[in-house]
């Protein structure tokens, strides 16, 4: 790992993308950016305006950039697209490799490897768009339910359903991003989140939307939630969540960092909802909020990450001062 800034090369700062997330990741990557210039890094931004391999590759060349500080949400950026760019051009990165990053964006896929691992999940069911019969695949199911689509982030296309009309309507909603979607019963009680760092899970988020759950307006407009931290959970009940959270991680394949959310009933059980390998990263974004509290600031968080990507590359006996 890299023990001081002059050590960490040339890094360049991946955002944009070609995602419905696309200007959620501009504002993560800018915040990377500056923090990263602030503590003195030889630091680029690298704005992704295409999927074009052929093309990025080029770009990635002409960065000549020695390690990619990934701040790219939701399809291309966490599915393991641009992992796999970046292991064709020999570049080091933070977050999770291919197939982690593929596993954990497929929300049907994680929601099979959990129930297997043993794992709590909320009743689900799996509806592929035109195919099967949708009303029997739901019949187990009991109203409410949410139903999103399977890989999308920041809640897009994500709607809460109590009746059947609503159900058809959110139904629509979802498949208008992917064949797949999945469709889960509602788990009265609290949200909270789990950021992970380095094999070691941060203190527990609260998160209490004004809106009837955490949709994309109570994530990202000011003021329509309140964060606590730490949650408001026994130190049992926390420490439960914090031991599933990082079993989920580790099921997954992830390195580095994630986030692992988590609804919890008014009985204490935690359900495991989802994890992101690339979560909101901001100074009030939920994993530095949650670092923040460990007593890492968001400038810290940042170097931190780099200098985990290098230790990634065990070949390397010295860390480069930039090409």
């Amino acid at each position: 790992m890299a023990q001081n800034v002059k050590e960490m090369g040339h890094i360049g700062v991946l955002m944009g993308g070609p995602s419905s997330e696309r200007e959620i990741s501009l504002k993560s990557g800018q915040a990377v950016l500056l923090a990263l210039q602030e503590e003195g890094c030889h630091v680029s931004p690298i704005f992704i305006d295409t999927d074009d391999e052929k093309a990025l590759l080029s770009q990635l060349q002409q960065a000549a950039i020695d390690v990619a500080f990934l701040a790219l949400h939701g399809r291309f950026g966490e599915d393991g697209t641009i992992q796999a760019i970046l292991d064709k051009a020999n570049i080091i990165y933070t977050g999770s490799g291919v197939e982690a990053s593929q596993r954990a964006f497929n929300k049907v896929v994680c929601q099979q490897l959990f129930q297997q691992n043993h794992i709590r999940v909320s009743r689900y069911a799996a509806l592929r768009k035109n195919s099967g019969n949708p009303a029997k695949a739901l019949a187990a199911l009991k109203l409410p339910v949410f139903v999103k689509p399977s890989c999308e982030g920041s809640s897009i296309g994500i709607s809460y359903a109590a009746s059947k009309a609503e159900l058809e309507a959110a139904l629509a909603l979802a498949w208008q991003y992917g064949e797949e979607v999945l469709v889960e019963e509602a788990i009265e009680g609290t949200e909270v989140t789990v950021g992970i760092l380095d094999q070691a899970p941060l203190p527990i988020v609260e998160i209490c939307p004004k809106n009837k759950f955490f949709d994309f307006k109570a994530k990202y407009e000011k003021g329509m939630t309140e964060y606590i931290v730490p949650a408001r959970l026994s130190q049992e009940a926390a420490k439960a969540v914090q031991e599933t959270a990082l079993k989920a991680y580790k099921l997954l394949g992830c390195r580095h960092l994630a986030r692992v959310d988590f609804m919890v009933d008014r009985k204490g059980q935690h359900y495991l909802l989802e994890v992101n390998t690339i979560p909101g990263f901001t100074a009030t974004s939920l994993l530095p909020k949650a670092a923040k509290h460990a007593g890492i600031n968001f400038n810290q968080l940042c170097l931190k990450l780099v200098g985990l990507a290098y230790g990634e590359k065990k070949k390397f006996t010295h860390l480069p001062s930039g090409r």
